[in-house]
C-alpha cells in the first residue's frame, strides 16, 4: 500500500515570525561545521536539562537581515533511538522535550559519499511532515571518489529543495541562507510503499494516537512507524507514557504477527532501504574511471597500521607533550608578568592592611597561579579539536581496538577515553555512543582515570619544583609528563579489565564503526572549540577558584595569632591550620604534612584549585616582602619548604607521590555530578570516589615508602 508521506502539496504557509531550524545528520558528515558556518560566534552552548546532553543553539540571518534560530542537535543515525543524545534529537523533532520548542524546519545535512546510508533518516524525518531543506556536504569528496550525484534528480524524487554544499570551505552557505530565507518553503510529496501487511496496522496506530495520545496527524503516524520499527524508542524515560488504548491496538497486531511468524520491524525497515536503493539508484552515477582507492583509504593504510599507526599515535602525543613545554612558555612568561606587576601595582596604590593582602595574596595569588596555565590548555584543545576536525580521532579508536578488547572493552570506549585527556566531563557524556550498558559504564568509571587538563597545572608545578628548568632539559620534563599519562591510561585499562570481570560481567562487544573521509581541518571550528573550553577554564577561574582562594586566604589569616607570632607560626594558629592538622595523621604516611593537606581538601571541588590553594597557604607563610606568588616564586618556595625538624618538605620523592596521588584520586565535584546524572544513581559516582581515592593512596604509600627504603 502506497501512502503519502504528507498531506499537503502546497507551499507551506508563510510564518508570522522567521522560524526556527533543527539541524540534524549522521555522525561525521559535517553537521556541526555547517552549524558553525552558519552562525559563527552568535552561539549557546549548554546541556538539555535532565541529561548530560549538549545543547547549542545559534543565531543566523537571512538574505533581508532578519534572526533566524537554529539549534544543532546531537547527530543519529535514526529516529529509532539507541542511545541518549539519539533520544535527544527524536525528542526534539517530535516535540517531546518541554525545555526545547520543536522546530517549524529541518535541516538535513548528509554525508555526499555515502548518501544511500544517509537518506535513511531523512526518510524518516521526511514523515513528520515539515519542511525540509537536504544539504548535500563533503561534495567535494564525492568528486574525488568519482560519484556524481545529480541534484536536481534528488529534488524532484524527495520534493525538498536540494543544496549541494562543502560546509568545510564555506561553499554552498550563501545559497543554503537563500533557501532557509524562503518563507513558501514547500512539504515533501515523496511517497513510499509501506508493506500491505502492515498499513492497516499503521492506520490504526495512527487513530489511536490522534485519538487518546493527542498527538497531530502527521506527528502519530510517524510516532506509529517509530513503535513498529523499534517499540523502546518511544518508551525510554523522559517520553510520554503511551495510553492504555494505543498499547492495547500494539499489542493486538503484535500478538497476531507472532502468531503468523511475521518480523513486522525488519519488513518496514527493508521497505524503507528498497524505496532509498530505488532513489539512489537514480540519482548517483559512479564514475568508471575511478578504481575505487580513495585518498582516505591510502592514508589509512599507513595511519592504522598495525606497527605504523603506533608510532603515528604515539608521535602525536609525544608532540602534544613537547608542545605544551615549550610553545607554551613565552605567553606563560607574558602572563606571570601582567599578573605580577598588577599585584606590585595593587601594593603601590594602597594601603597596608587586610583588605590589600586579600587581594593580592587571596584574590591575583590565587586565580593568577592558575589563569598562568590557560595557554597549556590552549594548546591540549588545540590538538583535540585538530584530531576530531581531520578525521583521526576515529582511527585512533580503531587502532586501540585490539587492545581495548583485551581490557573487555571495543574501540568505540577509547574515544571517550581520548576525550577525557581534556577533560572527564566530555568524555563520560562522549559514552552515550556506546550501547551496551555494562561497557558504557564501566567507560564512565574509569574515564576520570585519563589525565585531564585540571591536574596539568599540578603536574607542571610539581615537575617545576623537582626538575629546575635552568639544569634540565625539556625533554626529561615531558617525560615525567607522559609517565604520569602513562599511569593513568595504564590505571584505566586495568580497572577496566578488574570490572568486566567481577563487577560488570561481560563479553567484550564487537565494534562497528564508520571511519569518516580524512578532510582538511576547518580552523575556524578549532577555534570556536578553544574559545569555548578556555571561557570555561577562565570562568571557574574567575568564580570558583577566585571564591576558595578568598575563603582560603581568610582561613589562613583568622583569627589572628598572639603578637609576635612567626608566619610559619600565623599559618599555624589559623583554622586552615588547625583542619590540616586534623587530617595530617591520615596523609603524613605518605610524606604529605597538613599545608599539602589544605590543598588536597580544597582540591576536591577541582583539581587545579590544589595550585591556588598552595600559593595562598605558602604566600601568607612566605611572601611578606611585595613578592607575588607567581609560578617561578612558588617554585622556589616549594623547594625551601621544611618540616619542623628541619628536613624538606618537597623532596623529589614527595613530589612524584604528589603527582601520582593527583593521577589516580578523585578530585572534581563536576564530574561526580556528570557521573549521577549519567548513572541516575549515587550507587556508582559514590563507588568512583572510594575506589580511586583508595588506590591513590595505596598506590602513593607504597612509592614514598619505597622510594624511602632505596635511599630517596
Amino acid at each position: 500500500m502506497a501512502l503519502p508521506a504528507h498531506i499537503a502539496s502546497s507551499p507551506s504557509a508563510a510564518p508570522s515570525r522567521m522560524p526556527v531550524y533543527a539541524v540534524v545528520g549522521n555522525p561525521n558528515c559535517g553537521k556541526s561545521t555547517l552549524f558553525n558556518a552558519l552562525t559563527g560566534l552568535k552561539q549557546k552552548v549548554g546541556n538539555y536539562p535532565g541529561v548530560t546532553v549538549e545543547k547549542k543553539v545559534g543565531t543566523t540571518y537571512s538574505q533581508h537581515g532578519q534572526p533566524i534560530t537554529v539549534i544543532d542537535l546531537p547527530g543519529a543515525y535514526s529516529l529509532a533511538a539507541r542511545s541518549p543524545d539519539e533520544a535527544v534529537t527524536r525528542d526534539v523533532l517530535l516535540g517531546r522535550r518541554p525545555d526545547t520548542p520543536q522546530p517549524d524546519r529541518i535541516l538535513c545535512v548528509v554525508d555526499a559519499t555515502n548518501l544511500e546510508r544517509n537518506l535513511y533518516l531523512v526518510h524518516q524525518i521526511l514523515d513528520l511532515g515539515r519542511p525540509v531543506i537536504l544539504v548535500l556536504n563533503m561534495m567535494d569528496l564525492a568528486v574525488t571518489q568519482g560519484l556524481d550525484i545529480r541534484v536536481a534528480r534528488l529534488e524532484h524524487e524527495l520534493g525538498v529543495p536540494v543544496i549541494p554544499c562543502e560546509a568545510v570551505n564555506g561553499k554552498g552557505v550563501i545559497d543554503l541562507k537563500l533557501a532557509m530565507s524562503r518563507a513558501d518553503l514547500p512539504l515533501s510529496k515523496h511517497a513510499w510503499t509501506i508493506p500491505a501487511k502492515i498499513a492497516p496496522a499503521v492506520a490504526d496506530l495512527q487513530a489511536s494516537l490522534v485519538a487518546h495520545d493527542g498527538k497531530a496527524p502527521l506527528i502519530a503516524r510517524a510516532e506509529a512507524l517509530l513503535l513498529l520499527t523499534d517499540q523502546d524508542s518511544v518508551r525510554v524515560a523522559g517520553s510520554q507514557p503511551l495510553h492504555a488504548k494505543t498499547q492495547e491496538s500494539l499489542a493486538k497486531w503484535e500478538k497476531q504477527w507472532d502468531a503468523e511468524g511475521t518480523d513486522w520491524a525488519a519488513m518496514l525497515v527493508n521497505s524503507r532501504y528498497d524505496t532509498i536503493g530505488e532513489i539512489a539508484e537514480k540519482v548517483v552515477l559512479r564514475s568508471t574511471a575511478v578504481n575505487g582507492v580513495t585518498v582516505s583509504d591510502r592514508i589509512d593504510a599507513v595511519v592504522t597500521h598495525p606497527m605504523w599507526g603506533w608510532l603515528i599515535l604515539g608521535g602525536i602525543m609525544t608532540l602534544l607533550f613537547v608542545s605544551i613545554f615549550t610553545l607554551a612558555e613565552y605567553p606563560m612568561n607574558w602572563i606571570d608578568a601582567h599578573l605580577s606587576g598588577l599585584s606590585e601595582w595593587v601594593k603601590g596604590n594602597m594601603s597596608a592592611g587586610d583588605l590589600r593582602d586579600l587581594i593580592t595574596d587571596g584574590a591575583i595569588a590565587g586565580v593568577g597561579v592558575v589563569v598562568m596555565f590557560l595557554p597549556q590548555i590552549l594548546i591540549l584543545f588545540f590538538f583535540i579539536g585538530l584530531l576530531e576536525s581531520t578525521g583521526y580521532m576515529a582511527r585512533a579508536a580503531f587502532i586501540m581496538d585490539r587492545l581495548m578488547s583485551r581490557v573487555g572493552l571495543n574501540g568505540k570506549s577509547f574515544i571517550p577515553l581520548l576525550s577525557s585527556y581534556a577533560c572527564a566531563i566530555p568524555g563520560i557524556m562522549a559514552t552515550r555512543t556506546i550501547e551496551q550498558q555494562k561497557d558504557r559504564i564501566v567507560t564512565i568509571l574509569v574515564a576520570p582515570l585519563m589525565s585531564c587538563s585540571a591536574r596539568l597545572p599540578v603536574y607542571l608545578l610539581m615537575i617545576a619544583a623537582l626538575l629546575p628548568s635552568d639544569r634540565v632539559p625539556a625533554l626529561d620534563k615531558v617525560g615525567l609528563m607522559l609517565l604520569m599519562y602513562f599511569l593513568g591510561t595504564f590505571g584505566a585499562f586495568g580497572f577496566a579489565w578488574l570490572f568486566k570481570r567481577t563487577l560488570l560481567k561481560g563479553e567484550p562487544p564487537v565494534m562497528i564503526m564508520e571511519l569518516p573521509p580524512y578532510h582538511l581541518p576547518r580552523m575556524k571550528d578549532v577555534a570556536l572549540h578553544m574559545l569555548e573550553r578556555a571561557w570555561v577554564f577562565l570562568r571557574r577561574a574567575g568564580t570558583v577558584i577566585l571564591g576558595i582562594s578568598i575563603v582560603l586566604w581568610f582561613l589562613t589569616a583568622y583569627p589572628k595569632p598572639p603578637e609576635g607570632a612567626s608566619a610559619a607560626q600565623r599559618v599555624e594558629y589559623s583554622f586552615a591550620g588547625r583542619a590540616g592538622h586534623v587530617i595530617e595523621p591520615l596523609i603524613k604516611p605518605l610524606g604529605f604534612d597538613w599545608r599539602i593537606g589544605i590543598g588536597l581538601v580544597s582540591s576536591f571541588v577541582a583539581r587545579e584549585v590544589f595550585v591556588s590553594a598552595t600559593a595562598v597557604v605558602f604566600n601568607v607563610e612566605n611572601f611578606e616582602g611585595g613578592k607575588n606568588a607567581d609560578v617561578a616564586p612558588l617554585r622556589q618556595v616549594l623547594r625551601s619548604a621544611k618540616w619542623p625538624d628541619g628536613r624538606a618538605l618537597f623532596t623529589p620523592l614527595v613530589c612524584l607521590t604528589l603527582m601520582i596521588y593527583y593521577v589516580f584520586a578523585m578530585q572534581c565535584l563536576s564530574t561526580v555530578a556528570v557521573v549521577k546524572r549519567e548513572t541516575n544513581s549515587w550507587r556508582w559516582p559514590l563507588f568512583q570516589i572510594a575506589y580511586m581515592t583508595g588506590t591513590a593512596w595505596i598506590v602513593c604509600f607504597l612509592v614514598y615508602h619505597g622510594g624511602r627504603m632505596l635511599g630517596y
